[in-house]
């Protein structure tokens, strides 16, 4: 009874996200606890990042920290979600988190609660982004890039046609009116993401880059 009562809810979340059309319509948590409506972005240009604190790419906190400051004024929110499913690099608390990225990276834009964003406990705000953007590709030029490849190639030879969120620092760009306008992984240049966000804060639509 109670595995009919979970399914259920599964399709149920899953039909709903299914029938969103923008990323205005969500509702997450903050990393107290308490619920924040995406509704509030609306008009602003978003960068939504999942991380970890542990894990090769962290060092981009400081990429990320000095988009937040350069473009912040213009119109761009970055919103961090920790989770810790890739590799368990995302421990502790979210205070503890928020204590990490503000000690050594000194980071000012929104944290919020951790979450899973793959499986039947993912979030729906991940659910919708990987509808909307799916997986297009790690950038084989940069050296991690490769080896998540393999890894990944090695583990299910099909993965590259899931949209699954492949690793930590997977980052999609959100337009003012909520939509997505493009899925970068970990290995994609933050100089290209950033050109993106520009266009976007300058009113324009036509992103150049894919989301290697």
């Amino acid at each position: 009874m109670k595995k009919s009562i979970l399914l259920l809810t599964i399709i149920l979340n899953f039909t709903t996200v299914m029938a969103q059309t923008s990323v205005l319509n969500f509702t997450v948590k903050d990393r107290k606890g308490n619920d924040v409506a995406l509704s509030e972005y609306k008009g602003k240009v978003l960068l939504i990042v999942n991380t970890a604190t542990k894990c090769g790419f962290t060092p981009q906190y400081e990429e990320l920290e000095a988009l937040y400051k350069a473009y912040k004024d213009k119109g761009l929110e970055i919103l961090d979600f920790p989770c810790n499913q890739f590799g368990n690099q995302a421990p502790g608390t979210e205070e503890e988190i928020h204590s990490f990225c503000t000690l050594n990276f000194g980071t000012e834009f929104p944290q919020f609660k951790k979450i899973e964003v793959n499986g039947e406990n993912e979030d729906p705000l991940f659910t919708f982004l990987k509808k909307e953007k799916g997986f297009e590709g790690f950038n084989l030029e940069h050296p991690i890039g490769k080896i998540l490849d393999e890894m990944m190639t090695k583990a299910d030879p099909d993965y590259a046609s899931k949209p699954d969120i492949k690793w930590n620092f997977t980052k999609f760009l959100v337009d003012g009116d909520g939509k997505v306008i493009a899925r970068y992984e970990p290995t994609h240049d933050i100089k290209l993401i950033e050109q993106d966000i520009v266009k976007l804060l300058e009113g324009k639509k036509d992103c150049c880059c894919c989301g290697k």
